[in-house]
């Protein structure tokens, strides 16, 4: 059973953040992280700003040293279905709910909060201020970005091992060339008028 746990009469803090609401395939992922006091990790910062290496490095050194850790997604299918914003939330949710732990405190990057039943605070640019926004960023972005390549493998014609997904010109024209895929978001207006363009050329 899981418990609230305290550290030297601090509260426990966990930092949530998402990975992947700009990107015209693939999943949302979002991470929590409740990072151990006794083991701090050094050069944790937005994942946006770090080297892939240097990324890949740290996210070893969170799941190895954080107290506790989760990774979650949507699906394409639940983006498409709820809007990005709310399958963000929703991965959000399923992250800080997998968590060994639960944490007094979730600080959440952004404006917006997923539903959760304990004491929740939206930060914005928390990614770059708050170490365990920080760590959960680097572990979501990681996550996402290997899964990005795994389908890569699937679909090599798309390049998803370049962009992971994200509305570059090299995606959108092979987008027009190959034909959109079950894993890019119907929903996203580049990928709609794809999908126009080619029924209006049939019709």
């Amino acid at each position: 059973m899981k418990q609230i746990v305290k550290i030297h009469n601090n509260i426990l803090i966990c930092g949530v953040d998402e990975a992947g609401r700009g990107p015209l395939a693939g999943p949302v992922y979002a991470a929590a992280v409740i990072l151990n006091p006794e083991r701090p990790i050094i050069g944790l910062a937005d994942s946006k700003k770090l080297s892939e290496k240097k990324r890949d490095k740290l996210a070893l050194e969170i799941r190895e040293f954080s107290l506790a850790w989760a990774v979650a997604r949507a699906e394409v299918e639940e983006i498409d279905r709820i809007n990005i914003l709310q399958a963000s939330l929703l991965a959000m949710q399923r992250a800080v709910n997998q968590l060994k732990l639960i944490p007094t405190e979730v600080l959440v990057d952004g404006n917006q909060c997923p539903k959760l039943t304990m004491s929740t605070k939206a930060i914005v640019k928390g990614d770059s201020s708050v170490p365990e926004i920080s760590a959960a960023s680097i572990l979501a972005k990681t996550a996402r970005d290997a899964e990005m390549l795994s389908l890569h493998l699937l679909y090599p014609q798309y390049g998803f091992d370049r962009h992971k997904g994200y509305p570059t010109a090299d995606h959108v024209r092979a987008l027009k060339e190959f034909g959109v895929t079950s894993i890019h978001r119907m929903s996203f207006s580049p990928v709609k008028n794809i999908i126009r363009e080619k029924e209006t050329k049939i019709s």
